[in-house]
């Protein structure tokens, strides 16, 4: 899932072990989000979204990811 986690945390000037320790997760597990290798649960989700004091829908690109996944959908 595209988020905007990298994006963020580089415009805030943060490091991922300093996202990881404000969220309470490892420094891996928000590499992994970065890469799309890992989809954060809805709470580390909110977590990090208020980090960056946005919304989930915005931080988790959730309208463009849908429209992905409906034209996935589509061609199935």
């Amino acid at each position: 899932m595209k988020t905007k986690v990298k994006e963020m945390r580089l415009r805030t000037k943060m490091t991922q072990q300093q996202l990881a320790d404000f969220v309470d997760v490892s420094a891996r597990t928000i590499i992994s989000i970065e890469k799309e290798q890992y989809n954060p649960s809805l709470m580390l989700a909110y977590r990090m979204a208020e980090v960056f004091g946005m919304t989930v829908e915005e931080l988790c690109c959730l309208k463009e990811n849908k429209e992905l996944e409906d034209k996935k959908h589509e061609n199935d």
